[in-house]
C-alpha cells in the first residue's frame, strides 16, 4: 500500500503529524476513524493516487501524529482545534484549496473544517458520520445498547485503564485478512501505547464536552456547509438502522448535499475500497 508515498513529519504549532502522501492532481485529504489510523486509507490512496493528490495524517491524539494537551473541557482535542492543525498542514504541504473526506471520527473533523475554514474546502466527503449534536439529540435505547462507548469514553480514567489491561481483548475485531499485515501491525502496535489510547479516548471526550456546543452554536447562527457534499454509508453497518436516512440529516446543515449505501461493514475503506474510491473520484471530477 501507499505505493512511491513520502510518509513525513510535519510540525504545525501544537505539534507534529504522521502524514503519508503522494499522488498526482488536485488534493484530497482523508482523515480516518477510530481506532484506526492513516494506514486504513492504503487500498484508497492507491486507487486515488494515478488521479488526485492524496494526504493521508494521524489525527491529533491518533496513531503517531501529537497528542493535544488535556484541559477540564478538552478543547485541544475539539474537532474545531484539529480542524485547524489540519488546514496547518495542508498549508505546509502546499495545499490552500482541497478536498476532505472524513470516516467514522475523522468525519467530524472533515466537518469542522467545512464549517470553519470554507474558504479552504471544496467539497466535503463524509463517510459513517453526522454531527455530534445529532448524534446525541437523537440518541435513543438502540444508541445506548450499540454506541455506549461513547458514553464510557466520556468518564475520566477507567476507559484507558479498560483497554490497556487487554488492548487485543478490547479491539476484538482487529484482522490481518481485513486491514492487511501492515495496517494491523501498526495499529496493535499503536493500541499497546498508554498516549495514544489516552488521545482517542480525549477525541470522544471532547465530543460530550465541546464539539456539540460548537455544534449547536453554529446551528443557532444558521451556518451551513456551503461547498457540495457528498454522504455514503456503509450498509452492514448500523448508522441507517439508529438514523434514517443520512443525506436527511445532513440536509439540516448543508445545501448541497446526495448520499448513497456502499456495501460494506463500517471500516469501509478496508472492506470496500474500490466502491469507496470510484465514488470518491467521481463526487471530485464531476460533483
Amino acid at each position: 500500500m501507499f505505493e512511491d508515498f513520502s510518509l513525513e513529519t510535519v510540525d504545525v504549532g501544537p505539534g507534529a503529524f504522521r502524514v503519508r502522501h503522494g499522488g498526482t492532481g488536485p488534493a484530497v485529504l482523508l482523515l480516518h476513524g477510530h481506532p484506526r489510523t492513516h494506514m486504513t486509507w492504503g487500498k484508497v490512496a492507491d486507487l486515488l493516487s494515478p488521479y488526485l493528490t492524496i494526504v493521508c495524517p494521524d489525527l491529533p491524539g491518533f496513531g503517531r501524529s501529537y497528542l493535544p494537551l488535556d484541559t477540564p473541557d478538552s478543547r485541544n482535542s475539539s474537532k474545531r482545534a484539529k480542524a485547524g492543525a489540519l488546514v496547518e498542514l495542508m498549508l505546509r504541504l502546499g495545499h490552500e484549496n482541497v478536498a476532505v473526506a472524513g470516516h467514522d471520527r475523522g468525519s467530524l473533523a472533515a466537518f469542522r473544517m467545512a464549517m470553519d475554514y470554507p474558504e479552504r474546502v471544496q467539497k466535503l466527503i463524509i463517510a459513517d458520520g453526522i454531527p455530534v449534536i445529532e448524534h446525541l439529540e437523537r440518541a435513543d435505547w438502540k444508541f445506548a445498547r450499540d454506541w455506549y462507548h461513547w458514553f464510557f469514553f466520556a468518564q475520566p480514567e477507567k476507559p484507558e485503564r479498560a483497554i490497556l489491561a487487554a488492548p487485543l481483548a478490547w479491539y476484538d475485531k482487529l484482522s490481518t485478512a481485513l486491514m492487511g499485515k501492515q495496517t494491523y501491525d501498526d495499529l496493535v502496535d499503536i493500541i499497546h501505547d498508554p498516549a495514544a489510547i489516552h488521545g482517542m479516548i480525549e477525541d470522544y471526550r471532547a465530543g460530550i464536552r465541546i464539539d456539540h456546543l460548537h455544534d449547536r452554536e453554529d446551528r443557532d447562527a444558521g451556518r451551513r456547509v456551503t461547498c457540495p457534499m457528498l454522504c455514503p454509508w456503509s450498509l452492514r453497518d448500523d448508522m441507517e438502522q439508529i438514523y434514517g436516512d443520512p443525506v436527511a440529516v445532513w440536509r439540516n446543515w448543508a445545501d448541497d448535499v446526495r448520499g448513497f449505501g456502499i456495501d460494506s461493514g463500517h471500516h469501509v475503506a478496508e472492506e470496500n475500497p474500490g466502491a469507496l474510491s470510484q465514488a470518491i473520484q467521481e463526487f471530485l471530477e464531476h460533483g
